[in-house]
């Protein structure tokens, strides 16, 4: 039983030390950005796969690209994020530029899909979405 004591105590011991608490990397935080203007098939075939693209606001020059967050509400309706780092406490310049990123999206179902694409968020910070209805031969 001392030893399974000693064996706790030590890695207790190797897996505090491995604890770096003065982390000297930089410091950010992940934002929604808003999307323009997407470009998204007429249409679709099933079990084909499709490139979407979104244009959106870059703020900043502390605001960088990171990917999309794509979550399905229902079988065929997806909401479309695009996501970005924002680094934190550093002097930043405002761009305001717009940048166009691309994903993959593949077909399953043969149902129309609905797009809705985040925009902002209104006076009463309700979300805005721009939706695209898109068939499916």
């Amino acid at each position: 039983m001392k030893q399974l004591y000693v064996w706790i105590g030590l890695f207790l011991l190797l897996g505090l030390s491995a604890c770096d608490l003065e982390d000297d990397g930089i410091k950010y935080h992940f934002v929604p950005l808003q999307i323009t203007s997407v470009d998204v098939p007429d249409s679709f075939t099933l079990n084909e796969t499709y490139e979407i693209s979104a244009t959106f606001i870059r703020p900043s020059n502390c605001v960088f690209f990171e990917g999309f967050d794509v979550r399905q509400l229902d079988t065929t309706v997806r909401n479309v994020v695009v996501i970005g780092s924002e680094i934190d406490n550093r002097e930043c310049t405002q761009v305001v530029e717009e940048v166009t990123e691309t994903f993959n999206f593949l077909v399953i179902y043969d149902q129309t899909y609905v797009f809705r694409f985040w925009t902002g968020e209104d006076e009463n910070g309700e979300s805005q979405y721009l939706e695209v209805t898109v068939p499916v031969n």
